[in-house]
């Protein structure tokens, strides 16, 4: 299936891919700041409607930058990680957002189902009753062999100056492309290229390997403020992993499907 324009085709059939170098999907949903949340008896009933999923909590104190004006401070906050037994499946809640996020991805029916179960126990012992930005991420990385053949692999509008002659010598390579879906407010953060071994461009989401790799992270959000409602961000989810998935398919080569188990 050749597809022109990944921002308004319709979203191609799933193709399986047995070796799919998927490492992290990320479902997040920001909401103005719920202060209790930093108060363990508060969670209480939240941890119990998912504790048979994610049995193993961790605390942690995380720090993000307050743009206020007196400038930029340095705010601490507590965040609540809460694990599946094989270290697969992570729920992080904070004061102003919570995200699903896992490394073992199967399919998009199963992701969404995970996100349901989460946003039912949120919706029910959480309450957030605005929601200010939903987003869903997909992150592929390619290693060893596939990263020599990337001009086989990706089309030639993604490789860049990677696929040139004197490619070799590239220590790194980092695209960003932001894109305003057409019909509505959703956008599209697509990031692309060559990482050096033991480096990265986001640390929380993708790992440092000590090996070069080949990164491609699309990134869907709608910014807007809007009553939290459950079926309406599935909804949502839905259509983000669609379109995500289209831009995918329009950036790989059928050899790319091949190498990594599918058949087109």
């Amino acid at each position: 299936m050749a597809i022109i324009n990944p921002l308004i085709a319709q979203p191609p059939k799933e193709v399986s891919l047995k070796k799919a170098p998927l490492v992290r999907v990320i479902a997040q949903i920001r909401f103005p700041l719920i202060t209790s949340i930093e108060n363990k008896s508060f969670i209480g009933g939240f941890q119990e409607a998912i504790r048979d999923k994610y049995p193993i909590l961790q605390q942690e104190q995380t720090r993000s930058l307050v743009f206020g004006s007196q400038g930029v401070t340095q705010s601490e906050q507590v965040t609540w990680r809460f694990v599946d037994a094989q270290g697969n499946w992570r729920l992080s809640l904070s004061p102003d957002f919570v995200a699903l996020e896992t490394t073992a991805y199967t399919s998009r029916s199963h992701f969404i189902a995970r996100l349901e179960n989460l946003l039912i126990a949120l919706n029910e012992h959480i309450k957030p009753k605005i929601v200010q930005r939903f987003g869903v991420r997909y992150i592929d990385r390619l290693v060893g062999q596939a990263v020599n053949d990337i001009s086989k692999l990706v089309r030639s509008e993604i490789t860049g100056i990677v696929a040139l002659d004197f490619g070799e010598y590239i220590h790194q390579s980092i695209n960003e492309s932001l894109f305003s879906l057409p019909g509505g407010e959703d956008q599209i953060i697509a990031r692309w290229g060559l990482i050096p071994p033991n480096g990265t461009f986001d640390p929380d989401a993708i790992e440092p390997v000590d090996e070069p790799s080949w990164i491609l992270d699309l990134d869907m959000s709608l910014s807007k403020q809007r009553d939290f409602d459950v079926e309406e961000l599935l909804n949502e989810a839905q259509r983000f992993a669609e379109r995500i998935y289209t831009f995918f398919r329009w950036a790989v080569t059928d050899e790319f499907l091949q190498h990594f188990g599918g058949e087109p």
